[in-house]
């Protein structure tokens, strides 16, 4: 369990980078493609994103364990990357108060829905890269599913564990969205996964 809290923590750290990344630039679409070097980087050097594991709990025993150190770790890298952002006074922290001011005026609903459909995207990337042959595959899994998602306006809770920290935003309200997320983004990944492992069984049976 340590070092799945270790892979967690330098994942929160990667994805923290990249939500830096991506409020750097104004162009959503340069902005999104920058954010994908953090997860390609967890992907491919088995680091444990909450959002690219939590699907996976369909099929494995004892993974809440698992996902709660998961959830720890990422907690405290986004946290870490978005005190030393506050810390360094850099001009995206106004911009990042902006945005999580819209993200928190959504209804919990709707976060909910933005948030399975990102939880649904994370997965169909980390899984894509697990089955591509091609290296270039691979990539363009991982790449594609953060575009999709940030362009998308999906809610990502990790990528929103970094946000809040940044601009500061601890409340209950904030804790209250941000649990939704985490759900949202479970139900999201695990509807999938348990699609996938239903369509393996059946064609195994036939």
């Amino acid at each position: 369990m340590k070092s799945i809290f270790v892979k967690a923590l330098y994942a929160g750290l990667l994805i923290g980078i990249a939500a830096v990344a991506y409020l750097s630039v104004d162009n959503a679409y340069l902005g999104s493609l920058l954010f994908s070097f953090g997860l390609l980087m967890i992907v491919s050097s088995g680091y444990y994103l909450y959002t690219g594991k939590v699907g996976y709990w369909v099929k494995e025993k004892g993974y809440a364990k698992v996902l709660s150190m998961t959830l720890l770790g990422n907690i405290l890298g986004t946290f870490l990357i978005g005190i030393m952002v506050r810390l360094m006074r850099l001009p995206i922290v106004i911009k990042t108060q902006d945005l999580v001011d819209l993200k928190l005026e959504n209804g919990l609903i709707k976060v909910l829905i933005l948030s399975i459909l990102c939880g649904a995207m994370m997965y169909l990337g980390v899984e894509g890269y697990r089955k591509a042959k091609l290296d270039t595959a691979k990539v363009l899994f991982v790449i594609f599913a953060v575009m999709i998602f940030i362009l998308s306006k999906f809610e990502h809770s990790v990528a929103n564990m970094a946000y809040f920290a940044i601009a500061g935003a601890y409340s209950l309200k904030a804790l209250l969205y941000l649990i939704i997320m985490i759900i949202g983004n479970g139900i999201g990944a695990m509807f999938l996964c348990f699609l996938d492992h239903t369509i393996e069984k059946l064609d195994k049976t036939e």
